[in-house]
């Protein structure tokens, strides 16, 4: 299985409290997810994350087709950064780090993600032609809706 790679990062002029605060509420994944993803939080326990918190999802993957997507919060380190590794889900492997760092006028905060779809040739196929482009368009939605929320940094 190949193991991608997706990387980036977004100055906010906010405070270490102020990104970890919004950052660490698993709630908060919804306002920051595209609306055509269909995300839906199933199970939470909890408001605030921990080690070892499962979180339960759906995802649309294609127009009707929806998967269930478990995560653990494998590790934290309060106010620094924290890490999800899914569990079951529409990846044969993920684990995404989520790092904070203070900056002057706000905070650097920077997304690590290492994933593998399986599925042999196929898997590589479906990487190229929609996938990686998926993945993309997230976390670019991603950035643009932190924009607006925060603003921004340069």
């Amino acid at each position: 299985m190949t193991i991608y790679t997706l990387e980036q990062e977004q100055r906010l002029p906010i405070s270490m409290a102020e990104a970890w605060l919004f950052f660490s509420s698993p709630r908060n994944l919804d306002e920051i997810t595209p609306g055509d993803l269909g995300f839906k939080i199933i199970s939470l326990p909890g408001e605030s994350m921990y080690e070892g918190q499962i979180i339960t999802y759906k995802v649309m993957i294609f127009p009707g087709l929806w998967v269930p997507w478990v995560t653990e919060i494998k590790s934290v380190e309060k106010g620094k950064a924290f890490v999800d590794e899914q569990r079951f889900g529409p990846y044969k492997f993920w684990h995404h780090r989520h790092t904070f760092e203070e900056i002057p006028g706000g905070v650097l905060m920077r997304d690590l993600v290492h994933y593998g779809l399986g599925f042999g040739p196929f898997g590589a196929i479906a990487h190229a032609v929609f996938v990686r482009a998926k993945l993309r368009t997230i976390f670019e939605f991603r950035k643009q809706t932190l924009a607006k929320r925060f603003g921004e940094l340069r």
